[in-house]
């Protein structure tokens, strides 16, 4: 693992150190002990081809992203300069006709250079900002990470469930869940596509905080997310499926003013020995179908 690796991880520890501590109204040092020892167990099983390794996958996205705004930004104030040098010397040539008789030759010579420098800085922004798109595509196109969510993404999934079915040697069950917003199209044509963007953020929070870390969630595409439930029977899957349809339901969206109820089906199938990832995925698409069929906000199972 590489030093850049390990800082990252012990910042991530640190962070959820806060966290715990502020969540709790008395927190212990046996607790903050507890919480330590884990930490590093974590640090000492730490497999450097497992997909969430130390969410190092996160942080590289995240800083990326930061790398490429922060590119954006001194481009947009090179480029904002020199326009500001261009409008003075716009100003300083005007001001020279008006003391002066008008000699058109030197006017049109003067205008014609600063309509030159204009169009050469312009040249240059536009391939400043296509050189960041391209960067930004590339980054999309290579991250294991949905960039609006940060949760992982489409491709990651169809690697992980490769990797899962692969291993017919796996000692503990393993469900799959799929989970779809409730009629999603419906908001977005009411409040707009930004509102929809901050409920897909708004879900993928209360996944994150209500499942375990061993667990995974994956944005499959629009409004769907999959959730992948390690180590636990049908029952406690069940339990975990009904906790997330009361967490989403009962915690409205503030959108400009506005509260948004916001309800999601779930499909959850488990996985069998001769699974694919094709397999698998279609189980558990056809159960999240009978949900919004049977009325949605409700899950369906498929444990056969």
């Amino acid at each position: 693992m590489q030093k850049s690796d390990l800082k990252v991880l012990v910042e991530q520890i640190y962070e959820n150190l806060l966290e715990r501590i502020e969540s709790e109204e008395n927190t212990s040092k046996q607790q903050v002990i507890g919480y330590l020892k884990d930490a590093i167990d974590i640090v000492a099983n730490i497999n450097d081809k497992d997909l969430d390794t130390i969410e190092h996958t996160k942080e590289s996205f995240k800083n990326s992203y930061k790398e490429i705004v922060k590119e954006s930004l001194d481009s947009y104030q090179n480029t904002n300069e020199k326009f500001g040098e261009l409008t003075q010397l716009n100003k300083e040539t005007i001001l020279k006709c008006n003391e002066n008789h008008i000699d058109l030759n030197v006017l049109s010579e003067k205008f014609n250079e600063i309509h030159t420098h204009m169009s050469e800085e312009v040249k240059k922004a536009n391939k400043v900002i296509s050189n960041l798109h391209q960067k930004v595509k590339i980054l999309e196109e290579t991250s294991n990470l949905d960039p609006l969510t940060k949760v992982f993404n489409r491709r990651a999934l169809g690697s992980y469930l490769s990797e899962v079915c692969e291993n017919t040697n796996r000692p503990y069950m393993l469900h799959i869940m799929m989970l779809d917003i409730d009629n999603f199209k419906s908001i977005n044509d009411k409040y707009g596509h930004v509102a929809g963007d901050k409920i897909l953020i708004f879900i993928s929070n209360i996944l994150r905080k209500t499942l375990r870390d061993g667990d995974k969630i994956f944005r499959y595409g629009g409004e769907e997310f999959t959730i992948i439930i390690n180590r636990n029977s049908d029952e406690q899957c069940e339990l975990i499926a009904n906790r997330l349809l009361t967490l989403i339901s009962s915690n409205n969206l503030i959108y400009m003013g506005e509260r948004i109820s916001v309800t999601a089906s779930i499909g959850v199938t488990k996985l069998k020995e001769s699974d694919t990832p094709d397999s698998i995925l279609a189980r558990a698409d056809k159960a999240l179908y009978n949900s919004k069929k049977s009325g949605k906000n409700m899950f369906s199972k498929d444990f056969n």
